[in-house]
């Protein structure tokens, strides 16, 4: 019943910015806890940032820190990562996810529904 579509990705120098987004589908958003996670060639899907439901919580993996930001507008069932200092270990493609829980998870499992990704290539 929930679709989400990802936008926003696309080739980047090392240090530059992207903006993805995520639109969302469904009667529920404001309830929904909302991921980011990201699978490069040759690894395993990984846990990029998570917001709860409210935006009280938010969760980020380690190589990320500092770098990226989530966000969301409710209002507009949108949710947003703003990735600054890209480097070339970012370019993966990115998809977003939502689960019903409404907690910023870090384990894809948690979530219900995914987008079908965006790729992100970050050049040297």
């Amino acid at each position: 019943q929930v679709q989400l579509v990802e936008s926003g990705g696309g080739l980047v120098q090392a240090g530059g910015s992207l903006r993805l987004s995520c639109a969302v589908s469904g009667r529920t958003f404001s309830s929904y806890g909302m991921g980011w996670f990201r699978q490069a060639p040759g690894k395993e899907r990984e846990f990029v940032a998570a917001i709860s439901w409210s935006s009280d919580s938010t969760s980020y993996a380690d190589s990320v820190k500092g770098r990226f930001t989530i966000s969301r507008e409710n209002a507009k069932k949108t949710v947003y990562l703003q990735m600054n200092s890209l480097k070339p270990e970012d370019t993966a493609v990115y998809y977003c996810a939502a689960g019903t829980t409404g907690w910023a998870s870090l384990i894809r499992l948690e979530y219900d529904y995914w987008g079908q990704g965006t790729q992100v290539t970050v050049s040297s």
